[in-house]
């Protein structure tokens, strides 16, 4: 296989795993609005405390192996050793058949003191009833590294997309039945999140069917030696490991913060009732834990948050082997611009959906969730997370610099003095301000990573980004679009209610911003020639 082929392969594949990612971001956000809507906010605080358990289970389970698989049966399919290829797998499967099975166990068994320490006993049905996926996921992640391994990224995509319409169908279905039923939350909950469950097994079942058919097109009779199963191992575990317990920094603070949150309220319903949680039992009658209510409106505003980093995924997926390749060339240069058109490009993303989140964070808040959501938490920690979101943009697209040219491990380094400093502010603003004073943190925690991963690509990286050029346009573009989303939402609203206002608004917004992104000549032919149809965009700007 020539160069050229290989790259090919290699920017098809990062194109196809993109784009799987991408609309299960989607489905994800399907999923979620309708959920905490079916839900109200302590089932949705349940499903959440329920969820944050299985992730961090699931990365300690999976994070490390399936690219150490992938590295592994990569090598080896190179090198024509197919009786390696199938010793590794073998071997591979086998381990996650025991990570999941002793994550299943833990999860299952030890569920109630899991959700006591969030601080939210009530969710113990609800992690017992996602606690198979763990097993589910860790032994499909097995299949998916193989497909990896071979370059073949399909497979990989669209399980990731059967699991998400699994666990949004099924997962929709039995919380509404549940509800309608008369279901008390926390139950609704559990059949909520045991969609998720059904959603890892029906996407094992189609990764193993494909794996099946996959071995049988293979051609001849290998004749190479294998390694022993405990020298794969061994070498699986010494890229595993590290891999990791990098990895595993996000979901441990997620863990810690969740737990954090919930305590540190219930200290204060302890001490002395806080007149914002006993509006809870105003907006919703039924509510049996005002504390986990809370944080179940906090995690509305959340999921309205993660949206904008989505639009990450394509951009950084394109980075990454972009700037290898030039660094491999020894063009530092042309590192430097592409560099330079990511962050551009991130940015000309990320400021108008981030200022746009801020601005109408109220308005945009009724419009997604019905009324039994409490909006004095929701509302305020939306306006703060709307800001929050930018910063993250800004450190996803750092971080993939930073990894593309070769610092793999600062990116990490800096996430934990980030996250450390979200532990600090929340322990401080929850007691202040209540359920908002997490989202306080999550502002602080992404300022600080984003800025000093920016000082960083400054100091260690040849031919850096300019980063006037990298911020000025966008944020000049972005503001004024922010100063007129702000006018049409007030003046709409005068004649017309709030779904039309803020969808009216929200149509102003992207004309102005567009007009003046062309008028400043923010973005340039080199700059879209990074997004998916970029250089059609650019004919039809005239760039």
């Amino acid at each position: 296989m020539g160069n050229r082929e290989k790259k090919s392969t290699f920017f098809g594949g990062a194109a196809i795993l993109a784009a799987g990612i991408a609309i299960v971001k989607l489905i994800g956000a399907l999923y979620k609005i309708p959920l905490g809507n079916i839900l109200g906010d302590e089932g949705y605080g349940h499903f959440n405390n329920a969820y944050v358990i299985y992730n961090l289970l699931l990365m300690v389970s999976t994070a490390g192996l399936p690219v150490a698989l992938s590295k592994s049966i990569s090598e080896a399919s190179t090198l024509g050793r197919r009786n390696q290829v199938h010793r590794i797998f073998n071997v591979a499967l086998a381990a996650f058949f025991v990570l999941g099975t002793i994550s299943f166990l833990v999860m299952f068994a030890l569920a109630q003191p899991l959700a006591d320490r969030q601080g939210d006993g009530a969710a113990v049905q609800a992690v017992r009833a996602i606690a198979p996926a763990c097993f589910f996921v860790c032994v499909l992640s097995a299949f998916r590294g193989y497909a990896q391994g071979h370059s073949n990224m399909v497979p990989t995509a669209v399980s990731q997309i059967i699991e998400a319409l699994g666990k949004l169908v099924i997962g929709l279905a039995l919380a509404w039945l549940l509800v309608k039923a008369g279901a008390s939350s926390s139950d609704a909950a559990a059949g909520a999140i045991f969609g998720v469950t059904c959603g890892a097994g029906i996407c094992l079942i189609y990764l193993i069917v494909e794996h099946v058919m996959r071995r049988r097109r293979e051609p001849g009779h290998p004749t190479d030696v294998p390694e022993t199963p405990g020298a794969i191992l061994k070498r699986l575990l010494v890229i595993a490991v590290p891999i990791t317990l990098c990895s595993s920094v996000t979901p441990i603070t997620s863990w810690l913060d969740t737990a954090q949150v919930q305590n540190i309220l219930r200290d204060v319903m302890d001490a002395q009732p806080a007149q914002w949680y006993e509006l809870q039992k105003l907006i919703d009658p039924t509510v049996v834990d005002p504390v986990v209510a809370a944080y179940g409106a906090y995690q509305k505003a959340i999921t309205i948050y993660n949206l904008p980093s989505s639009f990450m995924v394509a951009l950084t997926a394109s980075v990454i082997p972009a700037i290898s390749a030039c660094r491999t060339r020894r063009d530092y240069q042309g590192a430097g611009r592409i560099a330079e058109s990511s962050m551009r490009v991130g940015m000309l993303l990320a400021l108008p959906a981030g200022i746009g989140l801020s601005v109408l964070a109220s308005p945009i808040m009724h419009f997604v969730y019905r009324g039994d959501t409490d909006y004095t938490i929701a509302d305020p920690s939306m306006m703060i997370l709307g800001v929050a979101s930018i910063f993250v943009c800004v450190m996803l697209v750092c971080s993939s610099v930073l990894q593309a040219s070769g610092f793999v491990n600062l990116p990490i380094f800096i996430m934990i003095a980030g996250c450390a400093a979200k532990l600090i502010v929340n322990n401080f603003m929850v007691r202040q301000v209540g359920a908002v004073g997490a989202a306080v943190g999550t502002l602080v925690c992404y300022v600080i990573v984003a800025v000093l991963e920016l000082l960083l690509i400054k100091r260690v990286i040849p031919s850096p980004p300019e980063y006037t050029r990298v911020f000025a346009k966008p944020m000049v573009a972005a503001g004024v679009m922010g100063i007129a989303v702000w006018a049409g939402y007030g003046l709409l609203n005068r004649f017309l209610g709030n779904t039309l206002s803020t969808m009216g608004s929200i149509c102003v917004g992207v004309v102005v911003y567009a007009v003046l992104v062309v008028a400043l000549k923010a973005i340039s032919r080199e700059d879209l020639s990074l997004m998916p149809k970029g250089d059609k965009i650019a004919k039809l700007l005239r760039l």
